[in-house]
C-alpha cells in the first residue's frame, strides 16, 4: 500500500504552483496525495513570510496536523522556512524544514520517513536558490492553473523580505512557457493564470536579460486551446503601454489586472522605495479604462507604514476613491526582520492601523459594488469552477465578476453566456438562467 501525503499552502498564487508541482513529485515516487484530515503519512506545509499573521498560522497548522496523524512526518518549505529556519525547528513535531534551494529535492530528503530526534534543517544561503525549477498547479478542483513564469525579486522596498526568501529574479524561457502552456491545454483546463514574485521582470536567465515580459505574453496569445490568461500582479512601472495595448485587443488575454500601489502618498511611497510616484499609478489606470473601459482593476495598500500620519493617510484613502478602480487587497504593516522599515521611526500605533484597514476594507465593497452594478444587463462569457456552496456554484467573467448560479454538475469547467441581472446579499452577481443564456 502505498504511503500517504498531505499538502497546506499559505500565501500566495505562486505557493499554489509551488505545492502542485512538489505533490507530482511525490506521486512520481510512488505517494498518494490525500487531504489534509486523511490520516497522511507525510504532511508539507508550504509556508509564506509577508506578514506575522502567516508565521502564526504555520504553528497552528502544525500543530492540528499532529492531532490527526500523530506519527506523521511533517516538513515544512517555503518563505518561512528560508527566512526562519531555526525558528520552525523549535516547533514541536516538525521534523525538516527545507529552504529555498532544497525544496524541490524534498523526496530525496526525506527518504524512508525515519523520524529523527532532531529536527533536520537543510537551509542554504538564498543566492544558492539560483535556479528556476518550472512549476504550475493542477488537479486541485481547479478551473484555473497557476503558471509560474518568474521567481525572486531583483528590487529592494524596505518592508518586503521576499528577496531575502527567495533570492534574485530569474524566470523561464519562453519556450518552456509555452510547452507548458499546451500541456495545460491538453488536459482540459481553460484558463492560466500567470504568476510569480515579478512577472512584469519577466526575462532574466543567469543574471541576464533575454526576454521582455511584452515577448511572453505575446506568445502565449497564439497557443491554442486555453481560452483565458490572467495577469496575477504587476508592477505598475512594469505595466507598459505595449502590454496594455496588446491585452485590449488580444484573443486571450483577460481585462484584470492587478497592480498593487502601496499608497497613494509620494511621501510614503518613497520610504517605501517604490520605483514610481503616485502620478504614474492614475496614468497607468487612465490607459487601461481608456482602451478597456469594462476592464477589472485590483490594487494592493499597505496601511500603517511607519511615518504614516493621518494626512498621509487621507491622501492614500482620497487617491483611492477618485480611481476608476475595482477592488483592493488590504494589507495592515507588520514589521519585518532584517528589512529597513522596521529600523524606521514614526511607528503608527497598532490601534490605528486597523482603524485604517477598516476604513479601506469598507472601500473595497464600495468600489466592487460599483464596478459590479457597471456590469449589470450585459451579457457575458462565464467560467464555472467546481466549488459548491448551499447548492449554490460560482464562476468569474473575463474581466472577474464573479457570479453564482444553481449547482449543476454539467456546467464545471464549461463556458457559458449568461445575462448579468442583479446583486446578491453575499456581494455576489445573479444570472440570468434562461435556455437562451445557459444552453446544457
Amino acid at each position: 500500500m502505498n504511503k500517504k501525503v498531505a499538502f497546506y499552502t499559505l500565501g500566495c498564487k505562486l505557493n499554489y504552483s509551488e505545492t502542485s508541482t512538489i505533490g507530482r513529485l511525490f506521486n512520481k515516487a510512488g505517494f498518494d496525495t490525500v487531504d489534509f484530515a486523511d490520516t497522511p503519512d507525510v504532511f508539507v506545509i508550504n509556508t509564506c513570510s509577508v506578514t506575522d499573521n502567516a508565521d502564526k498560522k504555520c504553528k497552528k497548522i502544525v500543530k492540528e496536523a499532529l492531532k490527526i496523524s500523530p506519527n506523521a512526518y511533517v516538513t515544512i518549505v517555503g518563505c518561512y522556512a528560508q527566512l526562519k529556519p531555526q525558528e520552525i525547528a523549535e516547533i514541536p513535531g516538525v521534523d525538516m524544514v527545507l529552504g529555498a534551494a532544497e525544496k524541490f529535492n524534498i523526496v530525496e530528503h526525506i527518504a524512508d520517513l525515519t523520524k529523527k530526534p532532531k529536527t533536520l534543517v537543510y537551509n542554504q544561503p538564498v543566492s544558492e536558490a539560483n535556479q528556476f525549477i518550472a512549476s504550475y498547479s493542477f488537479g486541485d478542483n481547479r478551473t484555473r492553473t497557476f503558471l509560474k513564469v518568474q521567481d525572486g525579486c531583483d528590487y529592494s522596498c524596505t518592508f518586503c523580505t521576499i528577496p531575502l526568501a527567495r533570492g534574485a529574479s530569474r524566470s523561464d524561457t519562453v519556450e518552456s512557457v509555452l510547452e507548458q502552456a499546451r500541456a495545460i491545454a491538453a488536459s482540459g483546463v481553460k484558463e492560466i493564470v500567470l504568476t510569480g514574485v515579478n512577472i512584469g521582470d519577466y526575462g532574466i536567465r543567469d543574471g541576464k536579460r533575454e526576454h521582455k515580459f511584452f515577448d511572453l505574453v505575446k506568445a502565449l496569445d497564439e497557443v491554442d486551446g486555453i481560452d483565458r490568461i490572467r495577469i496575477s500582479s504587476i508592477e505598475p512601472n512594469l505595466l507598459t503601454d505595449e502590454i496594455i495595448e496588446f491585452v485590449a485587443v488580444s484573443k486571450r488575454f483577460a481585462p484584470h489586472f492587478h497592480i498593487p500601489l502601496q499608497s497613494g502618498s509620494n511621501k510614503i511611497l518613497s520610504l517605501m522605495r517604490r520605483r514610481y510616484k503616485r502620478e504614474l499609478y492614475a496614468d497607468r489606470v487612465a490607459k487601461i479604462k481608456q482602451l478597456m473601459p469594462d476592464c477589472c482593476i485590483g490594487v494592493d495598500v499597505i496601511v500603517g507604514f511607519p511615518g504614516e500620519t493621518r494626512e498621509d493617510f487621507v491622501e492614500t484613502y482620497n487617491f483611492l476613491n477618485e480611481l476608476n478602480i475595482s477592488y483592493l487587497h488590504v494589507f495592515t504593516y507588520s514589521e519585518r526582520e532584517n528589512t529597513l522599515a522596521a529600523e524606521m521611526t514614526g511607528t503608527v500605533p497598532g490601534s490605528t492601523r486597523s482603524e485604517r484597514s477598516k476604513m479601506l476594507h469598507i472601500l473595497s465593497d464600495k468600489k466592487r459594488r460599483a464596478f459590479y452594478e457597471s456590469q449589470l444587463g450585459k451579457h457575458v462569457e462565464i467560467l464555472f469552477e467546481r466549488d459548491i456552496t448551499d447548492g449554490y456554484m460560482h464562476g468569474f467573467s473575463r474581466n472577474y465578476v464573479k457570479v453564482k448560479a444553481k449547482y449543476d454538475p454539467i456546467l464545471v469547467n464549461e463556458l457559458k453566456t449568461v445575462q448579468l441581472t442583479a446583486i446578491s446579499s453575499d456581494g455576489d452577481v445573479e444570472i440570468t438562467e434562461t435556455e437562451e443564456t445557459l444552453v446544457h
